[in-house]
């Protein structure tokens, strides 16, 4: 099987990283975990990010086919939606997105959920054809129940899963996340031969590191991940893991995000005075 053309586009705002992926024999494209702008002082929303990549598409003669999401993000809003209405391309998701929409959908009174806001949820091992690509579809639950990861020749995209190897792992303390579901989703990635690629959706610059990077290998989060490498036991991880989560903030647009992507990145309906808005749940101090 042929390799694809891989094109990162990092959204430093959000720290969330965007791929275009190609099929570089027949032109096919899937766009994954797009970044919807979004300024939450001033509830402005904008498309500069997925211009960029639908530009990108457009130069290297790609055709967006798919828009696919490794999870229901809880840091930036989703421009699947903007990008199929634009393209024609579906939008998938994991199939766990339906114990993600149960869990926020009441909560944020999301009444309008529909099936079409993804057209394909798909189960553990599917596969999607792209091209003369084959991009199998890899569960990944433990950061959240719709975690999925990409795995299209030696390439990888891990979602949130694991940062790089100096950052180490993702939060598990969202409804439905689970620390011992985490390590052995990392576990099953990191079995593939060493020499795997591994895209990251997020960097943070971790301490003592003055650049961003999204890419990795198998072996370099077995030898030096300061989370789950060096061969650490699942008790262990689980231990670190939930103690770390206790300590951390709500992410700042948790609720923005979450009604925005549980609809596939479709905006909330307009309200009778014809406007739209987000909701953020109050609770007591």
């Amino acid at each position: 099987m042929g390799a694809p053309s891989i094109t990162a586009f990092f959204d430093e705002a959000t720290n969330s990283v965007s791929y275009l992926v190609a099929d570089p024999a027949t032109g096919s494209a899937a766009i994954i975990d797009p970044v919807l702008d979004f300024d939450a002082a001033s509830g402005k929303v904008a498309t500069r990010s997925a211009d960029r990549i639908l530009a990108s598409a457009q130069e290297q003669g790609s055709r967006i086919e798919w828009v696919l999401e490794t999870h229901v993000h809880a840091d930036h809003l989703s421009a699947a939606a903007l990008i199929r209405e634009r393209t024609g391309a579906k939008v998938g998701i994991g199939s766990g997105i339906a114990d993600v929409q149960a869990v926020f959908g009441p909560l944020l009174g999301a009444s309008d959920l529909a099936d079409r806001d993804f057209d394909q949820r798909f189960a553990d091992c599917e596969t999607i054809a792209l091209g003369d690509l084959t991009i199998e579809v890899v569960a990944s639950p433990g950061h959240t129940p719709a975690c999925v990861s990409y795995k299209i020749g030696n390439a990888v995209f891990v979602g949130d899963t694991m940062f790089m190897p100096d950052y180490g792992t993702a939060r598990t303390d969202f409804p439905g996340g689970n620390a011992g579901q985490l390590y052995r989703s990392i576990q099953r990635i990191l079995s593939l031969p060493r020499e795997t690629r591994l895209y990251m959706c997020h960097d943070y610059k971790a301490p003592g590191r003055d650049h961003f990077a999204w890419e990795t290998t198998v072996g370099e989060q077995l030898d030096h991940n300061v989370h789950i490498g060096g061969g650490k036991p699942e008790a262990d991880f689980v231990e670190m893991r939930e103690g770390r989560d206790a300590t951390l903030n709500v992410p700042k647009l948790l609720y923005p995000a979450i009604q925005v992507n549980i609809r596939g990145g479709r905006l909330p309906p307009a309200e009778t005075d014809g406007s739209r808005y987000l909701r953020i749940p109050l609770t007591a101090a």
